[in-house]
């Protein structure tokens, strides 16, 4: 069968099978891998470790990549464009499709942040849209102060922040406490319901 007369979907079938037979992995973001077997066959393996999607300016990168390596080393899988973009992306919408399958959105605020126009703004405010779909018990916005600044009045106003300084570790652990707790408690209600 040629390329020509297969479907759009059909050809990425394809694709996507060669790259397994070939032992790639193919990630699903925010949803797990498919990955050869030994046998030969083919298997899903969900993601289990929670998304969390990182906000940043430009200006902040040191620090946004520091938590990014920080929340992947204790267990999470964490999304940060510089780390997950590819080449090519239609990287506005793999922002947003990345925020939406997230089960935490961190905003990392610094007096840079908080002042300067752009995509970090956009994140925000389409983060804070996702997160009032959401039942109000359920933490998923976690804005985090990573020098001090004043948090914005939408924020602040809702949600209680945590500073990574002047103890990085110490606000660390209250975030990925957070997590963890949120993480029992969706369980809890899945299993219930």
């Amino acid at each position: 069968m040629s390329s020509e007369s297969l479907t759009a979907i059909e050809q990425v079938a394809l694709v996507v099978r060669r790259s397994l037979e070939e032992g790639g992995t193919i990630e699903i973001d925010g949803l797990g891998c498919f990955r050869a077997r030994r046998d030969g066959a083919f298997e899903f393996q969900p993601q289990t470790h929670p998304q969390v999607f990182i906000a940043y300016v430009e200006e902040d990168l040191p620090m946004a990549l520091r938590l990014y390596q920080d929340l992947h080393s204790r267990g999470c899988n964490p999304w940060l464009d510089k780390k997950r973009l590819l080449p090519g992306q239609n990287w506005p919408r793999a922002i947003e499709l990345a925020i939406d399958v997230s089960d935490f959105f961190i905003a990392c605020f610094s007096p840079r942040s908080v002042c300067k126009k752009g995509h970090f703004q956009a994140e925000l405010r389409y983060a804070l849209d996702c997160a009032a779909s959401i039942p109000l018990d359920e933490v998923y916005f976690i804005p985090i102060r990573i020098e001090d600044c004043r948090v914005p009045g939408r924020v602040c106003r809702d949600l209680q922040y945590v500073d990574l300084f002047p103890d990085w570790d110490r606000g660390l652990q209250r975030v990925l406490d957070t997590m963890s707790a949120q993480r029992f408690r969706r369980g809890l209600r899945t299993r219930s319901a």
